[in-house]
This record gives structure tokens, sequence and C-alpha cells, in this order.
């Protein structure tokens, strides 16, 4: 992906920051763990942490300098230049309904405002409460290694997908869900597959305006490049509920399904991706 780097105007650095308080930072290698014998037994070990992000959460802030390395200062300046671009598009895209959001970088974990205290283990997520993206940069080491999904665009893509939850919230789709899983919690399930596969479908979006040829040239701005979209679509498909159940060593149990199976993900994804239009993106309208 072709970017231009020094953009961190919706960038918030917090890695300097401690917090003392309840909830153990175990790190995505402890999350790893407790995913799998999750799914593998059908018992919720993620539990024993609380809340992925804990609601009320008592804690104390320290702050120190930012220690960060070459390779993460990589990342940071992608991610700058992908929330810039994903704040213009989003608002050239819903005129008078969108409102910029911003990408908080924390270590181990964070006191997310409206939403509590959320440790690494969570993953990348966005807070409606704070109406923000949170991510822990060593989560793309994770998305390499673990689930073999390296490259930009696939970083760019976890990044889209959170901002995609932003425009859920602004559009009120994220608290009808939120209603419609308290009145029939026997579809809460497949509602968050829907919601999930929809933020997926926004990346797609986002995705499609990004691969215009000659956009870095003309306006300076990310321009995928040959293979980016591939990125993308592996980085989806890497994080399906059928191949993280499987990689627990467990049966796949789609009544279990949270974010939709790998297959599903790279639809949707796709489906932006070659549409470009937020009306494809009908994940409740369809079957």
């Amino acid at each position: 992906m072709q970017y231009e780097s020094g953009d961190d105007k919706y960038v918030e650095d917090r890695r300097g920051q401690g917090i003392v308080g309840r909830g153990l930072p175990i790190g995505l290698g402890g999350l790893i763990v407790l995913a799998l014998l999750s799914w593998a037994t059908g018992t919720d070990f993620l539990s024993l942490l609380g809340p992925a992000v804990q609601q009320g959460a008592p804690s104390d802030t320290t702050t120190g300098p930012v220690q960060s390395s070459p390779e993460e200062d990589q990342l940071k300046s992608l991610a700058g230049a992908v929330m810039t671009d994903l704040n213009e598009q989003w608002e050239r895209l819903l005129p008078g309904r969108y409102r910029p959001t911003s990408l908080v970088l924390f270590r181990d974990q964070v006191n997310a405002e409206g939403c509590g205290l959320a440790q690494s283990a969570s993953g990348p997520f966005y807070c409606p409460g704070a109406q923000k993206v949170y991510l822990d940069l060593g989560f793309y080491q994770e998305l390499k290694e673990r689930f073999g999904a390296p490259g930009d665009f696939a970083q760019a893509y976890v990044i889209a997908h959170e901002v995609g939850h932003h425009v859920q919230t602004l559009l009120g789709i994220e608290s009808q869900v939120r209603r419609a899983q308290q009145q029939r919690p026997e579809l809460e399930n497949e509602l968050s597959v829907r919601l999930e596969l929809q933020a997926d479908c926004y990346a797609g979006v986002w995705g499609h305006i990004a691969s215009q040829p000659g956009r870095f040239q003309r306006e300076r701005k990310p321009e995928l490049e040959p293979g980016d979209a591939e990125e993308g679509l592996r980085a989806a498909a890497s994080i399906g509920d059928d191949r993280m159940q499987k990689m627990g060593g467990g049966v796949v149990t789609p009544e279990r399904f949270t974010h939709g199976s790998s297959a599903q993900r790279v639809t949707w994804l796709k489906r932006g991706l070659e549409s470009g239009s937020v009306d494809a993106c009908d994940t409740f309208g369809t079957k």
C-alpha cells in the first residue's frame, strides 16, 4: 500500500500509560490459550478474566514515555494515514451524518471511556460510549504469525472494520441490534454475526475507494497496490469463527458464531471492495 507517513491527527498514543486496578493483563498469547480451551471444551474460560471490556472497573492510570520500536513507528504511521483517510471518505459518503473517530493505541490494557477497562486480550475493538477505536499494535504480530495474514492492507482492514462499527453507531444500527438482542436472546449470536459482517463490508467500501489507480500520486492518499486486496481477504478468512474453532481442536458449531465464518467474512469484505457502495452492505436484509 502506498501512503504518506507522518499524519497522526486521529491517533491517540497511550502506549506510555499503565493501568493499576482490577483485571490481569495476559496479552494476546494468553487470549489464544483461553480461547482454544473455550472452543475445545464448550466452557467460557474467557469469562475468568471478566468481560473483555470490564464495565466500570476501578483503575489508576500512570503515564511514562512511549517506548516504541522502528517497526511500531511504521505501524503507527500507517494507522495514522488510514485513520485520516477513513474519516475523510466516510464524511464524503455520509454527509451531515458522519463524525470523525480516533484510534487509541495502547499496551496490555486501557481505560476505554464509556466501556471501562479493556485488555490486549480483547483484540482491536470499538467502544460506542467513547466512539473511538482501540488497538494494541502487538495484534498485528499475532495476525501475521498465528493467523498467517501479513501485509499492510491486512493491517488497514482491521482498522477499517472497527471504523465500520463507528459508522453503525452513528447510523443507529448498533443500538437497534442491541435492543433486538435483548428482545430476542435466541437471535443474539445471529445478529452479532450480521453486525460484524456489515463492518467487514464497510471496510471493503473504503478499500474500493483506496484501490483507485493514481490516487496516491494525485491526492497523496493511501492507495492499494497489486496484491493488497488479497491480503485483506486472507486476513478476513484467517479470523473466521469456523477457522478459530478448528484451531481449538473442536467441532465447528455455527450456532456459536459471533463474527461469521471465513467464507462469510470474505464474501462481505469482497462485496464492499467490488461495489464501493454502502447500500451493498445490508447484511440484515439477506438470508
